[in-house]
Order: C-alpha cells, then structure tokens, then sequence
C-alpha cells in the first residue's frame, strides 16, 4: 500500500455545474500530482463514469490536460453534457430564465421522465432537478419537501449568477471536451490503447450504489471492470471505490492506497475510500498536496 497524508485544507476548483453525492471534485489535488508526474500537459484525461465530471474539468480549466472525454452511460446525464457543450447559448438562457417552485419541479420531472429524443430539453430538466433534489439524486424530491415547508427552500442550490459562470467556462473549453453515452468498459478499451492518456475510473460502488446511481453495478460489473483494467495494467489508470473486501480481491496485484473523502447524500459522513493504480502509474512520494 502507498502512503499520502491528507491535506486538511484542501483547494478545490469548483467547475462543474452538477451536484454529485461523493463527487470527486475533491481529489482534484490529488489527480493533478498524479498527472503531472506522469503525463506532459498535452495529455488527454479520461473518465468513463463521468457524473458530474468535477475533477475532469478542474484539470482542464486550470491547464493541466489539453483535453478530457466525459463519458456516462445514463442518456439524461449524457444529454446534459451534450447540451453543456453543444448548445451553450440556448442552455444558459433556460438556466437564467428558470422558475423555482414545486409547480415548474413537475414538470421538469415529467419531461425527465418522458422526453428521449430532444437532448436540450432532457439535458435542462436533468441539469433543474440535480440542483433542486435533496442531494441532487435526480430520483429524489425537491429541497424542501413538495409543500416547502424545510429550513431550506427549493432554490437553496440553484444559484443562476454563479452556475451561469460555470457554464461559461464549459463553453469557453467546449472544444477540448468530448463527451459520449457508452459502456464505460469500451471508452477505457479505446483510451487504454493510445498514448498520451491517463483514465480516472470512478465506477458505480458496491454499497449503496442502487440509491445513488441509476446505472448501479451488480457483481458481474464490478467483475469486467476489474478484468478490462488488469488486462491493462501497463496503460496509465487509477480507480476509486468504496473500501470494501472485493476490491482487495480483485485488484489484489495492483497498489493501494486508503484515503478518507467527506461524503453527502441525505447527510454528511466521512467515509473511507479505496484508490487503485495500474503499474504504469508513477506515485509521488508521500506530500503534503496529496489526500
């Protein structure tokens, strides 16, 4: 196992627009040291389970990768980076025009729920419910409760001023990201063969991935993954998991490194986590950016 220490102050660049129960906008630090020490800064940075994307677009907007893929296999959160990069302009005038009331909540739920082939509309109605759900789970109900009766209203999240300016800088980079809706294992067989890459994995965990995420694993998953990543250990990746047994098992050739990651859905907890790295990674020694 590496050691890091953990850094109690740690800077992050607040990029991406969506919320994300333990999202790892945190790591943002750590992924920088893992790049610089292994990449040149025209690298092209990777993450087939993209959420939210944080750590992707802090690197690219702070200039440490030239360009990053956001990848993730749910058509909703696809559709929004899709409409994030594709359609700016139209997609920041529904972000400041938006009304915030339990009214307008059904029925972005209802669009959400119906639409498929329009991915402006689908991409704005995934975009107004993670930032008006509890914990931006997009299954979940509004800040508040549907008769508004919480501490924090619906609009507690929804700052237009500031996620304006966030997709700003989407737009500003828009030609450096691709974005994709495929299985996560194809984008890491296509990456892990170029040079030039560095693949960031935050897959799916195993506990209480079937409330967090809509596209939650099962066993046989968390298998192939683990099986098309060791299949390229000699390609430049780190993985994050939850730190649970069958990680050990089944990445039991690999490093690792535990690191603890304040985590929020419905509440706030500490919870331990588990980083992998394929041999080709370089892991800086132990510094005070790391964790």
């Amino acid at each position: 196992m590496t050691g890091f220490t953990r850094r109690q102050d740690l800077r992050r660049l607040s990029v991406s627009p969506l919320r994300y129960p333990g999202g790892k906008g945190s790591l943002l630090s750590t992924l920088r040291a893992l790049v610089r020490s292994n990449r040149p800064s025209n690298t092209t940075y990777v993450e087939p389970y993209a959420g939210g994307a944080g750590a992707a677009l802090g690197l690219l907007a702070s200039g440490e990768v030239k360009r990053i893929v956001i990848n993730d296999l749910d058509p909703a959160v696809y559709a929004f980076w899709r409409a994030a990069t594709q359609e700016p302009k139209a997609f920041s005038a529904l972000v400041k025009n938006a009304t915030l009331n339990v009214e307008e909540w059904e029925r972005q739920k209802e669009v959400y729920l119906t639409v498929q082939d329009d991915f402006l509309k689908l991409g704005f109605a995934t975009f107004y419910l993670n930032r008006t759900n509890r914990s931006g789970v997009l299954n979940g109900g509004p800040i508040g409760g549907k008769d508004q009766s919480g501490n924090y209203k619906i609009d507690a999240r929804f700052n237009k001023n500031a996620l304006g300016e966030r997709l700003r800088i989407i737009d500003l980079y828009s030609k450096y990201i691709t974005v994709s809706n495929v299985d996560g294992l194809d984008v890491i067989r296509e990456y892990a063969r170029q040079s030039n890459t560095f693949i960031y994995a935050d897959p799916p965990y195993f506990e209480k991935a079937g409330s967090l995420y809509l596209n939650a694993f099962d066993e046989s998953d968390h298998i192939a993954l683990a099986n098309c990543l060791n299949k390229h250990s000699e390609s430049m990746w780190v993985l994050t998991y939850d730190n649970v047994p069958q990680v050990a098992r089944l990445y039991e050739q690999r490093r690792r490194n535990v690191f603890a990651l304040n985590y929020s859905a419905h509440r706030v907890v500490k919870a331990n986590e588990i980083m992998v790295f394929s041999d080709a990674v370089s892991v800086p020694e132990v510094q005070e950016s790391l964790f």
